[in-house]
């Protein structure tokens, strides 16, 4: 007999004989409340069982708690100017733009901080909108852009490209995306770390 058999029976033997002493004297029926009957009905089933259901339930919630993270859409950002600072780590990661996603408008102007050294900024081939000028800051310089043409900028740290060191821009609307987004599965395979970070910055536009 298996264990959770043995708790079962046990369990069912002191129902029994507790119906039992109810019956003396006066010979009245023993009567369970709907509640004392879930308690029971709970009690008898395996252990393995509820176990499985409480990581299920888990699950559940932490799959949800995910999929709303992951649905989380950037704002558009106020004012003209806008800095964003190339790091070594923050509070996305390791090899870090900050902020990493952003939304301004036609025209606006961005400065990128070299914050800290060795990091760079520059446009990536393909993932700009067409007829907008590409850029490429020195390393361990500051760098400003002023974005004119509606779409998508993606751009990187050359040095830390494999480790997926990018950010993201959107310029009015994102007239590009699906050239973009094509773009980023390719790149993909390309980064040795942080591969899903691409996709992710795109997913919060």
């Amino acid at each position: 007999m298996s264990q959770f058999k043995k708790i079962g029976m046990a369990v069912l033997s002191i129902v029994i004989l507790v119906g039992v002493s109810g019956c003396g004297s006066n010979e009245k029926e023993l009567k369970l409340t709907a509640q004392q009957k879930e308690e029971i009905a709970q009690r008898l089933i395996p252990a393995g069982k509820l176990i499985l259901q409480k990581d299920l339930n888990q699950t559940a919630i932490t799959v949800a708690a995910g999929s709303a993270a992951s649905a989380s859409k950037v704002k558009l950002s106020e004012g003209s100017e806008h800095i964003i600072k190339m790091l070594n780590s923050g509070a996305g990661g390791s090899m870090i733009f900050e902020p990493a996603v952003i939304k301004v408008s036609k025209g606006d102007t961005i400065h990128f901080k070299a914050t800290d050294i060795a990091h760079n900024s520059a446009s990536m081939d393909g993932m700009i909108p067409e007829g907008a000028s590409s850029w490429a800051g020195q390393l361990s310089q500051d760098i400003t852009i002023q974005l004119d043409n509606e779409g998508v900028y993606v751009y990187q740290c050359d040095p830390h490209a494999m480790m997926a060191m990018v950010g993201v821009i959107q310029v009015g609307e994102a007239v590009n995306m699906s050239q973009v987004k094509e773009e980023a599965g390719n790149k993909k395979s390309t980064f040795m770390m942080n591969s899903d970070r691409l996709e992710t910055y795109l997913s919060q536009l």
